[in-house]
């Protein structure tokens, strides 16, 4: 049961890290100083992206389902939990656009952040 609870709660942190990583832009617009935490954790998540390499919490996450007697899966958190929902199609290939449209938002986000710091330096 303890591990069953485990693999939950990496679950929980892991989707966490994942909706920082692609919407955290809108967080740093109100409290610009997460930009020191999100832009490193931003690279990150489109490094595992372009790269395709696996989050560490995700094997942890599987070893703790197998121990809990649960059901494990293979590949990567997205892939499993988002990828066959919203994306049914070839991985490899979604995977990088996945990581571009991350990217792009992102650096959309942050532009706009950086016109209204001007903007409010220059009025104030």
């Amino acid at each position: 049961m303890l591990k069953a609870v485990l693999a939950d709660l990496i679950l929980v942190a892991h989707l966490g890290f994942v909706v920082f990583v692609t919407i955290g832009a809108l967080a740093v617009y109100f409290r610009p100083r997460l930009a020191l935490l999100h832009l490193p954790c931003l690279a990150y998540g489109a490094a595992l992206e372009f790269i395709g390499w696996v989050c560490p919490l995700t094997p942890i996450e599987q070893r703790l389902r197998l121990e809990a007697g649960q059901v494990g899966y293979t590949g990567g958190f997205i892939e499993h939990y988002v990828g066959g929902l919203l994306y049914p199609g070839d991985w490899d290939e979604l995977r990088v656009w996945l990581g571009i449209v991350l990217v792009a938002f992102n650096i959309v986000a942050y532009f706009l952040i950086l016109a209204r710091t001007r903007r409010n330096r220059l009025a104030g």
